[in-house]
């Protein structure tokens, strides 16, 4: 079984930075949108969770599941542990359109979150995370091992577009946003972050007006290429 830093393609005396940018990267290669795969997406996710976590060359690698009594015992005690450290960041809840749609929710419904906790959702459909400093929203949902909707990952499309259904998030002056669009709520995920709590809805994509400025993925590409 490969190791965490073969699956990431680094040296296993790579620093921080070096195991940071290479996680960034495949991310990105291997994000469903870019014509990955969930499975693929997930094991760079723990890949990276495992270094995170102090792994070194030359321990035991388990396959996902198969933790023994004691590491389970040490996985427990750090889940009450965490869950008396108070998170780091700004708490945003999220729900995803598609789940939102199935259910015949409207976006301006008042009690829409609530609806969403009492069906009990979870998954993709609906959680939360946290969004530290210095971290944009798509990011702070890869490093939870979600895999959001994106394309150009510069604010030069409406593919990983959210709406803000309460908090508050700012956006940097460049961006593709049509004024309207960003006085109803919509943001885009890649370059925007929470600087409160917040709720919102990802995937909202195809969304009338957000749907005209989506940019495929093979388009971007393209253009990258021969910029």
């Amino acid at each position: 079984m490969a190791s965490p830093y073969e699956i990431l393609g680094v040296d296993p005396d790579a620093d921080e930075d070096e195991v940071s940018d290479a996680y960034r990267e495949l991310v990105k290669e291997v994000h469903p949108d870019q014509g990955g795969s969930t499975e693929e997406f997930r094991a760079i996710q723990r890949a990276y969770e495992r270094i995170q976590s102090g792994y070194q060359p030359g321990d035991e690698i388990r396959p996902a599941g198969t933790a023994t009594a004691r590491t389970q015992t040490a996985a427990a005690d750090e889940e009450q542990e965490a869950e008396q450290t108070e998170p780091e960041g700004v708490k945003v809840e999220f729900l995803n359109y598609e789940a939102m749609e199935s259910h015949g929710w409207q976006l301006t419904d008042d009690d829409l979150f609530e609806k969403a906790a009492t069906d009990e959702l979870g998954g993709e459909a609906y959680g939360y995370f946290y969004v530290e400093e210095n971290e944009t929203l798509l990011e702070a949902a890869e490093d939870e091992g979600y895999a959001w909707p994106f394309a150009c990952r510069g604010g030069a499309c409406t593919n990983c577009a959210v709406a803000i259904v309460d908090g508050e998030m700012p956006s940097p002056a460049s961006h593709i946003l049509p004024k309207e669009l960003h006085d109803r709520g919509i943001r885009l995920s890649c370059i925007a972050a929470p600087t409160t709590d917040a709720k919102i809805v990802y995937n909202v994509k195809h969304l009338p007006a957000i749907r005209d400025l989506l940019l495929p993925a093979s388009r971007f590409e393209q253009t990258s290429s021969t910029d």
